[in-house]
């Protein structure tokens, strides 16, 4: 083996413009869970959400971590739209945790049997692209645009179909409340502003937004990729602190552990288990990225059950040792259907719902 030494400096300052995901650690939800308006349910039972640490690279770091064993590299390409600088990615990270968290919390309601009403509201920026209009104006990820030209935006595809329907070069007024960010992932709103700017034409790689009426991707651009601001009102309010961890993955384990806190008996019956996979409010269950890594972090914790997506079984399995099962889900429904085939209890809520 050869090894050029005197590169080793200018290694270390260059960014290769990949990432190295490795296992990062399994947490019980429980202790970062506070309900306030229902009566919750103290029964010990250990329900955890697994992460894994993601690091940006420099050329020597890439060259070293190939050594080391449950690494994975990825490419900035895969973790960003086109156009969205890395710079973006911690935002839309702790954006998608906050997501995740609203969506753990309808589907464990619903899944109780609460009929959650929900409405409208506005269209939630989740990417800015670099050398834009929006860029330019001082948007930014998690900015929820409730307005355009005087009139109110109650989701992403009206506000798209009215962008679109201008010329480029056209003056668009946006009204939005102001997202905040913590360093520890914490998301709240001021506001409304409001700030002018003018759109541009539509570059190459804009597809077409999937929105009813909407044909092709239009004649003026922003730069903003959007997601549908959505409030919903629920019988209890509910915190989760995740300090530091961004994405959606810790969806399906927030859930099981809000309807483990909101029902009676335990729902694990009293098994250590963990959990990844995204949640919609809707209760389907999404892959994830990591699950090999996650492995690794939810056998160093101890558990014996590990609930994951089905398309990922395959993954977890070659990557756990004996004593650690594998259960692949793709709803809510099912996952609480497995925990009661080990002997967890069917989720019967503390409060009546109403």
């Amino acid at each position: 083996m050869v090894v050029y030494f005197g590169a080793v400096g200018g290694l270390k300052r260059w960014n290769v413009n990949e990432y190295s995901i490795t296992p990062g650690s399994a947490t019980p939800v429980e202790p970062l869970v506070k309900v306030e308006g229902l009566p919750t349910n103290v029964n010990g039972d250990k329900i955890m959400l697994t992460d894994v640490y993601l690091q940006s690279l420099s050329a020597w770091q890439y060259l070293a971590l190939h050594f080391q064993r449950h690494v994975q590299f990825v490419n900035a390409s895969q973790l960003l739209d086109p156009g969205i600088p890395n710079g973006e990615l911690v935002a839309q990270g702790f954006l998608e945790m906050s997501d995740s968290k609203q969506a753990a919390e309808v589907s464990a309601f619903t899944a109780l049997g609460w009929n959650i009403l929900r409405r409208p509201d506005g269209a939630v920026i989740n990417g800015v692209v670099d050398h834009s209009p929006a860029r330019a104006a001082g948007l930014q990820v998690a900015d929820d645009i409730v307005g355009v030209n005087g009139a109110t935006v109650r989701d992403r595809c009206q506000l798209i179909a009215t962008v679109h329907s201008l010329v480029a070069g056209s003056l668009v007024t946006l009204h939005y409340l102001r997202a905040h960010i913590s360093a520890t992932g914490r998301i709240t709103w001021t506001g409304p502003v409001t700030r002018s700017m003018r759109t541009a034409t539509v570059p190459p790689t804009v597809s077409n937004p999937g929105c009813p009426g909407v044909t092709g991707v239009g004649t003026s651009w922003l730069g903003i990729s959007l997601e549908n601001g959505v409030h919903y009102s629920l019988p209890a309010s509910i915190a989760i602190k995740t300090k530091y961890i961004g994405g959606p993955s810790a969806g399906l384990a927030m859930t099981l552990s809000l309807i483990d806190e909101l029902s009676k008996g335990s729902l694990t019956g009293h098994h250590k288990i963990a959990a990844t996979g995204t949640i919609d409010q809707y209760g389907n269950v999404g892959d994830v990225g990591g699950v090999a890594e996650k492995t690794v972090a939810v056998q160093d914790a101890g558990a014996k059950y590990f609930f994951v997506p089905k398309v990922e079984v395959a993954t977890a399995r070659a990557n756990a040792s004996p004593g650690l099962t594998i259960i692949g889900v793709t709803t809510l429904s099912q996952a609480l259907a497995d925990l009661r085939s080990i002997g967890g209890a069917d989720p019967v809520p503390l409060t009546t719902p109403r």
